[in-house]
């Protein structure tokens, strides 16, 4: 297999070089992180990109994102992904609230209890919010810890 010179070779810096080290012989970190070291330490050894992949047992292009990333953004870019921004909240701190408060207080007239089903038409019923999913509202109440559905609210029980 033909090799191009623009493969060979990464130049590490000495701290780099030690740290990477350290890192491998600890033994307390993500299998992906150690591998992204063992990558750097056998592309500065002179491996190629593709040996240096099948030596590791990573793709060729993680080997090359790898010796790109430590080029452009240092070891710590090389060896860690940059946080995922997620999906921004369907619901706002003051709309959760409104919904919180909703729940605590007793269910609609008619009503035994809260479902996740219903608290979620009373939110949108009511204005809080233009459109919320059973999910949302699932997760809200986990977050909260709160289990409307197992209180059942009778005017017995009310006195």
């Amino acid at each position: 297999m033909r090799t191009h010179a623009r493969n060979r070779g990464l130049k590490l810096k000495q701290a780099d070089r030690a740290a990477l080290e350290a890192l491998t012989h600890r033994g307390r970190e993500s299998v992906r992180v150690l591998r992204r070291a063992r990558v750097l330490q056998l592309l500065s050894e002179g491996w190629t990109v593709v040996g240096a992949a099948e030596a590791v047992g990573v793709t060729q292009t993680t080997a090359r994102t790898v010796r790109r990333r430590y080029q452009q953004e240092g070891l710590v870019g090389a060896l860690h992904e940059r946080p995922r921004p997620g999906a921004a909240r369907l619901l706002t701190e003051r709309q959760a609230s409104e919904v919180v408060t909703m729940v605590c207080a007793p269910p609609p007239e008619g009503r035994g209890r809260w479902t996740v089903r219903l608290i979620a038409q009373e939110a949108v019923r009511r204005g809080f919010v233009a459109k919320v999913g059973r999910e949302t509202v699932r997760e809200l109440l986990l977050r909260h810890d709160l289990k409307p559905w197992r209180e059942k609210t009778t005017p017995a029980n009310m006195a």
